[in-house]
Order: structure tokens, then C-alpha cells, then sequence
């Protein structure tokens, strides 16, 4: 059965980081000119030639947005279930070689923090988890599902890559979306940071979003992790991997997220900076290249930052994020898996978001699964 795999291995990654440092202004204004652009164009869009050109993306992909979202914002609140785990992750609060006190919530406990979750309006939710199939495995996750689903229109999860039968059952309780980050695409950086584990498989995870669109879910989540390796050939495999998907499952709908490595407890230092308009740039350049995919930022950058994305790309965000399980009412000093950055509330977000002419969506534009 093919795979992205069969895609992926036809790349070499140091060819992929020189082919896009080599792209020139030339073929930056080539890729700003066109109406339909492709993964050449893309390199062009997120290379260093491409900096002088950046109020020119900003626009573009503002422009962009506005004709296929309108002025809306999807809003979703993570809920963090269990913060244990069985994989060793260089860059993790949550490890298992970090001595943190674990803790996975009880149907009260989770029902205690959908109560806070719903009470500031949210009616998409995402589901987070540590990677342990044993206390935090399918079953779990199918009861989590079954137990709120009634409270939610759209049930998405961040959990360990599953098997397309376990996300076939998933789906029929209830889920809509999974998020699945590949966190690096360079393989022997990725052994690095992942040496123990189930998640150590570099390409079980790489083919998970086929097991989701063989399974039928309706929304695919994908990223790559800034900070672990150069952030333009992630970028680059993260759209090459996208551009598979979407001819292979056309029926489903994608996301792009754009996590950069945050400060946890024990923590690492980036290998790689990614700067403030390096992340609008790559933000502008995922709009031009692919009009229709929903582009999510999370607390996980600052309020200032966050004030000035929403009107050049960006159309679903979190709000008032705890990383911690029982983060929101249960046991809000739980150790959080990474520090959250803007931590104002919902209702101050979705203020300076009407102020900004920005309309807010509780739920996904699309959801069809009731």
C-alpha cells in the first residue's frame, strides 16, 4: 500500500535546504506574480531573498484570507487529559525520564473542566495527551470522546499516532480532527530527540496522516516543531507532505500549525532561531501556496504577536490555554508541558479580535459529523 513515505524518500533534505538558500529575488517576484503558485514557488516564498518582500507577502496573503474566510477567527480550547508518557522527547515537559508527578483526569474531572471550557463559549475542543498506550490508550480516548461529545460540535485530538482501525472506532463515537506533528522531517535529527519509545518510529509517525485518511477523519492536523532543524526545509517537507495528502484524501480538510519551541522544565535550547518575521513570513508564504487550509497559531506565542497575525493568514486560534491536565478547574498546578505565552483571557481575545474587524466561529466552518 503506498504511503508519503514512497513520496518522501524521493527527496534528499541537504539538496531541499540548498535549492531553496539559492532561490533569488527574481524568483520571489516570479511566485508573488502568479495566482496559482506550487512547492518551487514556495521555496522562493520562504527563502532569504524573500525578507525585503514582506509587506508585499503580508498583503497578498491577507487578501487571500479575506476572499476565502471572510473576516472570521475559528476559536478552540486544548484540554489537556494526562501527562503521562512513555517516550523519551528531548524537548518535552511531559518525557519520561523527567520525575514530575503524573496524573490522567476521571470522567468527573474531565466533565469539571468541560464545564469551564463551555462556559467561555468554546464548542471545538482538542483533546491533548502524553504517548502512553497503556493508561492513556484507545480506550481511554474512546470513553474521553463518548463522555463530551454531547458538550462539543467538533472533538479533535493530540495524541500517540494510532492504527486506521483505532481511529475508525474513534470516528464513530464522535471525532473530527487529529493533529499529528512530525516535529522534524530530518531523520537523523529526529533519532536524536526521540531515542526511546514508540514515537522513536520515525516513519510509523511520517505515515499516520495516511492511517487517518484511509480511516475517513474528517480534518488532519500537521506542523513541524521549530527550533529542532532548519525551519524552511521543515517547512518545505511539511508542504510536500500536504501537497500528497491532499491529492491522495481530496475529501478531507488540513491544518497547519506553527509550534516553536517553548521553555518547559529541564528544557532545550533551540538549535535553530526562528525569529518573529521569519514566522510571518513562512505564515504568509503556507496562504499563497495553499488558499483553502486552515493555518492555527497557538498561547504558545506572545500577545503582541498574535494582536498582528490574525489579519495576514491566520483562521483558528487558541484561547486562555492550559498545557497541564486539570489546568482549567481540577489541579491547576499540574506542571505544564510547555510555557504558554499569552495568557490573556477569552473574553479579552475575542475583544481585541472584534476590534479588529475579526468575527469569532466557536466551531469549524465545516463540521458534518452530527
Amino acid at each position: 500500500m503506498s504511503s508519503f513515505q514512497d513520496t518522501f524518500l524521493q527527496y534528499s533534505w541537504d539538496e531541499i535546504h540548498q535549492s531553496i538558500l539559492a532561490k533569488t529575488e527574481n524568483d520571489v517576484i516570479r511566485a508573488l506574480e502568479k495566482s496559482k503558485r506550487d512547492l518551487e514557488d514556495f521555496k522562493a516564498l520562504i527563502s532569504p531573498s524573500a525578507k525585503p518582500f514582506l509587506e508585499r507577502m503580508a498583503q497578498e496573503s491577507k487578501r487571500i484570507t479575506k476572499r476565502r474566510f471572510g473576516n472570521t477567527m475559528q476559536m478552540f480550547a486544548p484540554m489537556y487529559l494526562s501527562n503521562e508518557c512513555q517516550n523519551i522527547c528531548t524537548y518535552c515537559g511531559f518525557s519520561f525520564t523527567n520525575k514530575i508527578p503524573r496524573k490522567t483526569l476521571t470522567d468527573a474531572e474531565i466533565l469539571k473542566e468541560v464545564d469551564f471550557i463551555k462556559s467561555k463559549g468554546f464548542d471545538h475542543i482538542l483533546l491533548v495527551t502524553g504517548e502512553a498506550n497503556t493508561t492513556v490508550g484507545v480506550q481511554y480516548l474512546n470513553n474521553a470522546i463518548q463522555l463530551i461529545r454531547k458538550h462539543f460540535s467538533n472533538i479533535s485530538i493530540e495524541v500517540q499516532p494510532l492504527d486506521q482501525d483505532e481511529y475508525e472506532l474513534l470516528k464513530t463515537s464522535g471525532l473530527y480532527g487529529v493533529l499529528v506533528y512530525q516535529e522534524t522531517y530530518h531523520q537523523e535529527e529526529y533519532k536524536k530527540h526521540h531515542p526511546k519509545g514508540k514515537k522513536s518510529n520515525f516513519f510509523y509517525r511520517l505515515e499516520t496522516p495516511d492511517r487517518l485518511g484511509r480511516a475517513g477523519i474528517h480534518k488532519i492536523g500537521l506542523g513541524a516543531l521549530f527550533g529542532l532543524e532548519d525551519w524552511r526545509t521543515d517547512s518545505f517537507f511539511t508542504a510536500l507532505h500536504l501537497h500528497y495528502l491532499k491529492k491522495t484524501y481530496w475529501q478531507t480538510k488540513f491544518s497547519i500549525s506553527f509550534p516553536r519551541l517553548r521553555p518547559f522544565s529541564g528544557g532545550l535550547d533551540p538549535k535553530v532561531e526562528m525569529t518573529d518575521p521569519d514566522l510571518v513570513q513562512l505564515i504568509c508564504a503556507y496562504r499563497m501556496l495553499e488558499e483553502d487550509v486552515e493555518l492555527t497559531i497557538s498561547t504558545r506565542e506572545s500577545e503582541t504577536f498574535r494582536n498582528n497575525i490574525v489579519n495576514l493568514g491566520i483562521t483558528s486560534m487558541s484561547a486562555e490555554s492550559k498545557t497541564n491536565p486539570g489546568g482549567y478547574v481540577v489541579d491547576k498546578q499540574s506542571l505544564d508541558q510547555f510555557e504558554i505565552s499569552d495568557e490573556r483571557s477569552t473574553e479579552v481575545i475575542t475583544k481585541m479580535l472584534a476590534e479588529q474587524g475579526i468575527e469569532v466561529v466557536w466551531k469549524d466552518w465545516a463540521n458534518n459529523w452530527e
